[in-house]
């Protein structure tokens, strides 16, 4: 199998580089690497929605892959997921999405803007098209929010929690799997928990623990695709 595996920083797949051995660079941002009979891609497109969709959907445009694994860290909103936890992100919504209604907010869907009778997925929520991967399976499945801005604030958060009711929340999520919808690739979104979303407490980030956790069950995945 071709597989492509996306993550906004180097800094997140590096533990995972280093399991797979030597790799072949294809440009500054994609290597490649042979494991467990398989051609495994590595993607590195930078924070954001906006630069994980467009470099995923021009590695999609260039390459012939069966399937895309979006993975990295994240924040939780919920207590069952702490830091270290592993999910599996079946749901992501853009909640920026929308419009300011006096002191309210419209999400996208609730606009009812005039779509031309396109056909296709909406970018402003989309669902996994999960690939069989009994690794990928035994995650907790998880509906998630990708933002622009991380939320940081007891109003926000509170408000966030309200509209969307999200288990995890990223910066690139959404992007990457509108991209692979709209390309009809199996796709998953693997993250792991690297801090609560609270109030901007960057002391209580376990990054390093987080890696630790994703980078097993990665491998995982990676080995009975």
């Amino acid at each position: 199998m071709q597989i492509l595996v996306v993550a906004a920083t180097a800094m997140e797949v590096a533990p995972l580089v280093a399991r797979l051995g030597t790799a072949r660079s294809r440009d500054s941002r994609t290597r490649s690497f042979g494991f467990c009979g398989h051609q495994v891609d590595i993607l590195t497109t930078g924070v954001g929605m906006v630069s994980a969709s467009a470099w995923t959907s021009r590695a999609l445009a260039g390459g012939h892959y069966d399937i895309a694994v979006n993975v990295g860290i994240c924040g939780s909103f919920d207590p069952a997921f702490g830091p270290g936890a592993v999910v599996n992100v079946v749901t992501d919504r853009i909640s920026e999405l929308g419009a300011e209604d006096g002191d309210g907010f419209l999400h996208f869907d609730a606009l009812n803007l005039p779509d031309e009778g396109l056909e296709g997925p909406k970018p402003a929520c989309v669902h996994a098209k999960p690939f069989d991967n009994p690794a990928l399976a035994a995650l907790p499945a998880v509906s998630a929010i990708t933002v622009n801005t991380v939320h940081g604030r007891e109003r926000s958060i509170a408000d966030a929690v309200a509209r969307f009711r999200p288990q995890t929340e990223s910066m690139e999520g959404a992007g990457f799997m509108f991209a692979c919808a709209i390309n009809g690739l199996p796709f998953a979104q693997v993250r792991s928990v690297s801090n609560m979303v609270e109030r901007r407490n960057r002391s209580a980030w376990r990054i390093p623990e987080a890696l630790a956790s994703l980078t097993p069950a990665l491998v995982r995945i990676l080995e009975t695709p």
